[in-house]
């Protein structure tokens, strides 16, 4: 089972209401990190809106966060744009090749003449910054985001916003390059009328303890008194970081090869991909009873949560039901030897998660959960047989 933490939701989303405000620009929910709309009322009155990464993250937003919706895409077509048209505030697009194509329909649309509806051009700084070249938009021939030298000369009638966004699990001095890089760049149309917003995108980690918020802070400040525009920024994890556990059940222990293996309920391919994508390595606990005389480190609903280690007597490798060799999340050493029916629990399953899970091989699919201020589980979602069947037909 999924579970969301509202008190953790609102300690992330309070220390980004303060920076938003101290600030004095916009911050919106993105969407591709954190979608699980039955939390929204809990997220709305501490942000701006979301970020919607296409059409169908947009009538979420819509529908169910009802403020402004920011959307950027590499491509749409004439649906997508007639759709978005309705009802977007901002409408980012990827290439001037896409902006050429439709700016005559979305300029036609009343939305964009009354300027309820405002377009942007994402632009790429070629500056990296980041470690992990699967997450950097910036690498050479990315498909994200228009170049300086592909900008020389271009049309750029219609649109008010530059976007950008290069970071991931960052701080704010790599926004600071980012930043220096991009007014070398592309400073000359921000300092223009014509533009009047700049996107910062995510990948700030905000939220975290080690994070310089105050440089950040600094930072969007002197944009928006530099070149007179509104700053946006659109953060997915730094909202739901550290608030969400995933629980599994040990279904089998054996060894193979001189090595521990435990078989859980859940999957890493199918539950928690980043963990192969990304990739990282998840903090997991083993779950006891708590006794009446202990006073463990963590507890939570009468459980003691013991933390598993990279290496101890008792290791084991964990992986999933499915009948991929490599759906294994890692070696683990716990305080006590596994036995078939313990609870393993998850850390820090909320963002970049739930979004990304699949009914891949037929795997029952966890429940989701949200935990409320008092300590009561309230199940959101429940999956079945038919939600296995339907998806393909």
């Amino acid at each position: 089972m999924f579970v969301i933490s509202i008190p953790a939701l609102k300690r992330n989303t309070a220390i980004l209401r303060q920076v938003k405000e101290a600030a004095g620009c916009h911050l919106v929910l993105a969407l591709k990190g954190f979608s699980c709309w039955k939390a929204f009322p809990h997220l709305r009155d501490d942000l701006d809106g979301c970020c919607a990464s296409g059409l169908w993250e947009g009538l979420l937003a819509r529908d169910h966060f009802k403020k402004h919706v920011v959307t950027y895409s590499p491509a749409y077509d004439e649906n997508d744009i007639a759709e978005l048209c309705e009802f977007t505030d901002h409408l980012d697009f990827n290439s001037l090749s896409q902006w050429y194509r439709f700016r005559e329909t979305v300029m036609a649309h009343p939305r964009f003449t009354s300027g309820d509806l405002k377009c942007g051009l994402r632009v790429n700084p070629e500056c990296s910054t980041g470690e992990t070249p699967i997450y950097d938009p910036c690498v050479p021939g990315s498909r994200l985001g228009i170049t300086a030298e592909q900008l020389e000369g271009a049309d750029l009638s219609g649109l008010s916003g530059l976007h950008f966004h290069t970071l991931c699990e960052q701080n704010s001095d790599d926004l600071e390059k980012t930043l220096a890089a991009v007014e070398e760049k592309f400073g000359h149309l921000l300092g223009s009328d014509q533009f009047t917003y700049l996107n910062m995108g995510g990948g700030h980690w905000i939220t975290k303890p080690f994070y310089d918020r105050e440089r950040l802070i600094r930072l969007v400040r002197e944009t928006r008194e530099k070149y007179g525009v509104e700053v946006w920024l659109e953060p997915g994890e730094a909202v739901a970081i550290h608030t969400g556990v995933l629980r599994a059940t040990v279904m089998d222990v054996f060894e193979s090869a001189g090595h521990r293996l435990a078989i859980l309920s859940i999957s890493a391919t199918a539950h928690m991909p980043d963990v192969m994508e990304m990739p990282y390595r998840p903090d997991v606990f083993l779950v006891d009873p708590a006794p009446s005389d202990a006073k463990p480190a963590v507890t939570f609903a009468g459980e003691n949560y013991h933390p598993a280690g990279e290496a101890g007597e008792w290791l084991y490798r964990l992986g999933g039901p499915t009948c991929l060799a490599g759906d294994v999340v890692g070696d683990f050493s716990f305080p006590r030897e596994l036995k078939t029916g313990d609870t393993l629990v998850f850390d820090d399953m909320a963002h970049y998660t739930m979004v990304k899970t699949t009914t891949f091989n037929g795997v029952k699919h966890p429940a989701i959960a949200l935990q409320h201020e008092d300590g009561s589980l309230e199940v959101i979602r429940e999956f079945g047989y038919a939600d296995f069947r339907d998806r393909l037909a």
